[in-house]
């Protein structure tokens, strides 16, 4: 605990499917109560998702003060009979049911990523970072295409460890990280200048985002960060288990747009914003044994793959089976799993 607060009692807070949470009630030596949020998590997968997310939050933390709980700690239980770790944050009384007001999401999360960049940074992560208990691939990269490109091929193999060889998909996996990456990504510019890294939320989805209950002001939280461009916070938006973003996305993206203008060629946003949702739906599929989120993914691959480099060998993209076309959403499972 901080200097000068001695913790009183702890009670089961929030949800997670990869962690247990909790609040821990405490007074200051001046006899105030004050209030923390406790994150913890087993062996060297829960070591790599908290260090990620206390990393992840120094960082927003320092940009944007008010925009994420203040991360405190991050370390292992001494007396566990079993390795395990925590992290502590500063509690903020919010909720998360309610869909998040597009002008403070645009405003905010464009703020951060423009306060954020970094003109002489590379593409990265100092600590391994996951999504939910997938771990990504955030080795250094002197460029986009290529860090993106890793990303991919990374959640990619775990997909296919956990669901399965799908030989359709295989071939379009490859084309995509092989053809479309570079076609889509690579020359990106900003004021015709290349794009420049700037710290990324990483899980940006509703689950993520509260509002605060004493002044309604937005707060983001669990941060899976690297730096990187900073439209690749706007892919997840689009994927099949976003219940606010993904029905109302063009409001949602045009709200950010209008603080941080789109990459050059700017035509090619929104199939950028394809691309990006990748990394989050096959997420979701190796996180979801089984989850119709990879057969969205796949369907995402075949658009891409037809209007940027065609191959031989997998499916048309079939409009009836995309969810911003359809409005047809899955309902997040949250169920916590070992």
């Amino acid at each position: 605990m901080p200097a000068g607060v001695k913790a009183i009692s702890t009670e089961a807070y929030g949800s997670s499917a990869w962690t247990f949470t909790g609040k821990i009630n405490a007074k200051k030596d001046d006899g105030s109560d004050t209030f923390f949020f406790l994150k913890t998590a087993i062996g060297d997968e829960g070591s790599i998702m908290l260090r990620g997310e206390f990393e992840s939050s120094k960082i927003i933390h320092t940009i944007k003060p008010h925009l994420i709980p203040e991360p405190i700690a991050f370390g292992q239980y001494e007396q566990a009979t079993t390795p395990t770790f925590f992290f502590l944050s500063e509690f903020i009384d919010m909720e998360t049911e309610s869909a998040p007001d597009p002008d403070q999401l645009g405003r905010n999360l464009a703020e951060l990523h423009k306060e954020s960049q970094k003109t002489t940074g590379r593409f990265g992560f100092h600590v391994q970072t996951c999504d939910g208990r997938i771990p990504h691939t955030v080795d250094w990269q002197d460029n986009w295409p290529t860090f993106f490109g890793n990303l991919l091929k990374g959640i990619f193999k775990i997909d296919t460890e956990v669901n399965g060889h799908w030989p359709e998909f295989q071939r379009a996996t490859d084309q995509i990280i092989a053809k479309v990456v570079p076609r889509l990504l690579g020359g990106l510019t900003n004021n015709d200048k290349p794009i420049i890294p700037c710290i990324l939320h990483g899980d940006l989805w509703e689950p993520n985002i509260g509002k605060r209950n004493d002044t309604g002001e937005l707060i983001l939280f669990d941060a899976s960060s690297f730096w990187g461009h900073n439209e690749m916070d706007l892919g997840l938006w689009r994927a099949n288990f976003c219940q606010h973003l993904r029905p109302s996305l063009e409001t949602y993206v045009d709200s950010y747009l209008r603080h941080f203008p789109a990459a050059g060629p700017e035509e090619e946003f929104y199939d950028r914003n394809r691309l990006y949702s990748l990394k989050a739906t096959i997420n979701y599929s190796a996180g979801h044994p089984g989850s119709i989120t990879r057969h969205t993914a796949y369907n995402n691959m075949c658009y891409l793959c037809e209007k940027y480099a065609p191959i031989e060998g997998i499916d048309k993209y079939d409009p009836a089976l995309d969810p911003i076309i359809t409005g047809v959403g899955l309902l997040p499972d949250f169920e916590k799993r070992d």
